[in-house]
């Protein structure tokens, strides 16, 4: 295992199994080197990225397949970045495996030096590419949306085969391995998995146009997802969807409730049936773990979970290292929000966990 990887992993393995005793020197060395140095620049990775061979070894990207199971079942990414470099190839390290295929989609309005240093690690990477077409990604607005329609197009016209999609941003990292990943879409057996919950009257309040162009109604959740090949065929193709698209594009936060009301359509490849039965909130979607400021608490008086331990931005929880083992225990594939600034050593322990885990598949560091 690379260096920068082991070298966290007795302390990180003491905090995630609460298991402390007889690693009191490994827990102090990693809890007070919260790394006060600057995040690695631009220009770091312009010059790294002159020598790809170095760059992939020195980095310690993963170069081979680590098994047969995921070897036949790729996946596809879409990364929507705009800055802090060095986060974004942490993410795109921790979910790089070569049978894969990576989508990243960089924000238009991005400095020229950030737009660069991506292009200089993407070159290294035969597997990963930049969308054919750029969007000026304005918060809450249909530009988010179009972002990872970019992609899904690249995507259908590489030659990977890939089964499932996985959407991201610059903040996410993840808590499972690829083929725990794997795993899990296999369960899933070609249906998708989203957040998708019937409409409150606080989210109706930000529609508020023409009724919507479907026969089947509207539904609310979040930009992320978990979906299947045919779900993306489907929305590129299908002119129900097409319709749909058109009328969302003018409407407050539409990621609010496009992916989570086409998880609901009948005619749908990998969705689920109108029925509020099926109402899927974040906590049971697979796609992504995130804690809310406002429903955080204690767990006796009925709260999801207990408060966020990094600080809380957007009234999103940006995680700690005391949010490690309750993340561990999710069944989610990423999570949302991290960064390094608040809190490096969470990611640190992340990376050398998920690392250890992917090269040792008998390792005990699996879910409670």
């Amino acid at each position: 295992m690379p260096t920068q990887f082991s070298l966290d992993l007795a302390g990180c393995t003491a905090i995630i199994s609460g298991d402390i005793e007889g690693k009191e020197r490994e827990l102090e060395e990693l809890l007070s080197s919260k790394r006060e140095k600057t995040l690695l620049s631009e220009d770091y990775y312009l010059n790294e990225t002159k020598n790809c061979g170095a760059y992939i070894e020195k980095r310690g990207f993963i170069t081979e397949p680590l098994s047969e199971e995921e070897r036949d079942f790729p996946i596809a990414y879409s990364f929507v970045i705009h800055e802090k470099i060095e986060m974004f190839e942490r993410l795109l390290r921790a979910v790089y495996t070569p049978q894969n295929i990576y989508c990243v989609h960089m924000d238009q309005k991005s400095s020229e030096t950030f737009q660069k240093a991506v292009q200089g690690i993407v070159s290294c990477l035969p597997n990963v590419f930049i969308a054919t077409r750029l969007e000026k990604v304005v918060y809450a607005s249909w530009s988010r949306v179009q972002a990872d329609l970019n992609c899904m197009k690249d995507l259908l016209h590489s030659q990977v085969q890939w089964r499932y999609l996985l959407n991201t941003c610059g903040t996410d990292f993840p808590i499972k391995t690829n083929r725990e990943m794997v795993q899990r879409m296999k369960a899933l057996n070609g249906r998708n998995s989203m957040e998708s919950e019937a409409t409150n009257d606080y989210k109706a309040g930000h529609v508020k146009k023409s009724p919507p162009p479907i026969s089947s109604p509207m539904f609310t959740g979040n930009a992320y997802f978990v979906v299947s090949r045919a779900f993306v065929k489907h929305v590129m193709n299908d002119e129900e969807v097409k319709n749909l698209i058109e009328w969302e594009k003018d409407t407050y936060s539409p990621d609010e409730h496009l992916w989570a009301t086409l998880q609901r359509m009948p005619s749908v490849p990998g969705s689920v049936p109108i029925n509020g039965k099926y109402d899927t909130s974040d906590m049971l979607a697979f796609a992504r773990a995130v804690k809310w400021s406002y429903l955080a608490g204690d767990l006796k008086k009925g709260a999801p979970y207990s408060p966020c331990t990094g600080q809380n931005r957007r009234a999103v929880c940006v995680y700690g290292t005391g949010d490690l083992q309750w993340l561990m225990r999710q069944h989610h594939l990423l999570a949302n929000k991290f960064d390094p600034g608040v809190n490096d050593v969470a990611i640190r322990c992340l990376e050398s966990l998920l690392r250890f885990k992917a090269l040792d598949q008998s390792s005990p560091l699996t879910e409670q």
